[in-house]
């Protein structure tokens, strides 16, 4: 495929898409909003296209000075920017969809209040997690996660009337201000410990060997604490019901798969920067062990009960993490790269899905979706293949993502983490299969049809057949990894 494209343009250009949105919602006349997130869409679409058209990466050298002593355009990093772009792309499909909640909850429905800039941040938002994909150096991951986490913290909250965001949003300020406390504090340790912030100069540093273990450990750990935050790994969990049942779905999904994405990059490059020093390293694994394991047992236990299906993709999405920890544990970056690929098709699906019903029937309880096999077959279709998929019946994506990740864990002998995991996915099948008894088995109050939107039809059509396609042939996906 012919290159003509500097991967640093991607990034680039999404700002300037971002601010151009900013200044157009800032100055524009023009009453329908709507016109914001088509050029979205439109914008970043393109710059999907391109990137396939971007020069190969390489893999950061030391040598290199300035600027480009903090960015990489490596394989990984190619990877998430385009993750990114298609989770931002589908969250801006989402937001059309939910104006009228908007609306109704940020102006009580007078006139259609900021929604502009909702569908503007997300553009900045999605800029910021490009920025951490090609990060390899702890200043360019701070300045970077500051872009998005701020970009969070205004869309999480941005329903003024609705009290539910407004704690969300206050939730979501005060853990992700703690958070990037105890991040922040790490990277000051082991800089003070290595004199560096660059990861290939702190391994050069490293293998050396006149690094003291315990109090580089100390501000390792630390910044395992402060993504751990970001990953929603237990025990650092308990912001995510909250917040992911009361911002505005759109962010929920947004938060779940696009935010969650970035954490892992950067955590996988912490674990893979710490190869020169194998027993700090290993005991690094250590944690990252257990915490997968809690993070399987708290995520699927939660999801148990769950009658808010909000609430339930909320609680899924731990025990998801927990999957994702597992290839971290692991060190496998394919197989952490390819889940979340995966899980990004099945979740926006799903909350696609539940954005159409809910903005119908008013609620996102399990109750609401009872007989939408009759309501609406194309709805129910989508939410029943997101279900099986994310619980992981073969022949969708979500089965694949799973084999990949018990395959890594059983090469690396991790039997703890494949015993816990086979469990989670038992588990998952039940909460799983609630949804789908709902909608198929369980007669509905009314029987008054849902319509859905061209847009949104041929959305949920494509991610349906891509679940599929990609579950009987990985291979395309595949090509795109890291090796």
């Amino acid at each position: 495929m012919t290159s003509f494209l500097q991967p640093i343009f991607l990034e680039v250009a999404v700002l300037v898409l971002g601010l151009l949105l900013v200044l157009f919602e800032s100055f524009s006349k023009d009453k329908d909003k709507r016109v914001i997130a088509w050029s979205a869409i439109s914008g970043l679409g393109l710059v999907f296209v391109a990137s396939f058209f971007t020069a190969s990466g390489q893999a950061p050298e030391l040598t290199l000075t300035g600027f480009w002593s903090f960015y990489t355009d490596d394989a990984l990093a190619m990877f998430f920017k385009r993750f990114a772009l298609l989770a931002t792309i589908l969250v801006s499909i989402m937001s059309l969809e939910y104006a009228t909640t908007l609306v109704q909850k940020t102006s009580a429905g007078k006139g259609t209040g900021a929604l502009g800039e909702f569908y503007a941040l997300p553009v900045l938002t999605c800029a910021g997690l490009m920025w951490m994909a090609s990060a390899v150096d702890f200043i360019m991951v701070f300045v970077s996660l500051e872009l998005v986490t701020i970009s969070f913290y205004i869309l999480v909250g941005f329903m003024r009337q609705n009290l539910g965001s407004l704690e969300a949003g206050v939730k979501f300020l005060i853990l992700g201000a703690l958070s990037t406390g105890f991040l922040v504090f790490g990277i000051t340790w082991v800089f003070g410990m290595t004199g560096q912030t660059n990861f290939a100069a702190i391994s050069l540093v490293l293998s050396s060997g006149s690094v003291p273990t315990q109090p580089l450990l100390f501000g390792l750990v630390l910044i395992l604490v402060g993504l751990g935050f970001k990953v929603a790994a237990v025990p650092f969990q308990i912001w995510v019901p909250d917040v992911y049942q009361g911002a505005p779905t759109p962010i929920t999904a947004f938060l779940s798969v696009a935010s969650k994405a970035a954490g892992f990059v950067i955590l996988l490059r912490v674990i893979d920067m710490l190869a020169v020093e194998p027993a700090v390293q290993s005991t690094m694994l250590i944690l990252v062990t257990g915490i997968a394991a809690l993070t399987l047992v708290y995520g699927n236990l939660a999801s148990l009960p769950q009658n808010n299906l909000k609430r339930l993709l909320a609680y899924s999405s731990i025990a998801h993490a927990g999957y994702l920890l597992v290839a971290v544990a692991c060190v496998d970056g394919p197989a952490l790269a390819f889940y979340l690929a995966g899980y990004l098709l099945m979740t926006m699906l799903a909350f696609i899905v539940m954005i159409v019903v809910s903005e119908k029937v008013g609620g996102d309880d399990l109750a609401d979706f009872r007989g939408l096999s009759s309501r609406s077959p194309l709805l129910a279709l989508g939410m029943l293949v997101s279900m099986l998929s994310l619980a992981g019946l073969p022949f969708t994506i979500g089965f694949f993502g799973k084999f990949f990740i018990f395959s890594a864990a059983i090469q690396q002998e991790q039997w703890l983490l494949v015993i816990i995991g086979a469990i989670a996915v038992a588990t998952g099948f039940y909460y799983y299969l609630k949804v789908v008894r709902t909608m198929y088995w369980q007669p509905a109050d009314e029987l008054q049809k849902i319509n859905v939107g061209l847009l949104t039809k041929i959305t949920i059509l494509i991610l349906i057949a891509a679940i599929f396609f990609f579950g009987i042939y990985p291979q395309p996906i595949l090509d795109q990894l890291p090796g």
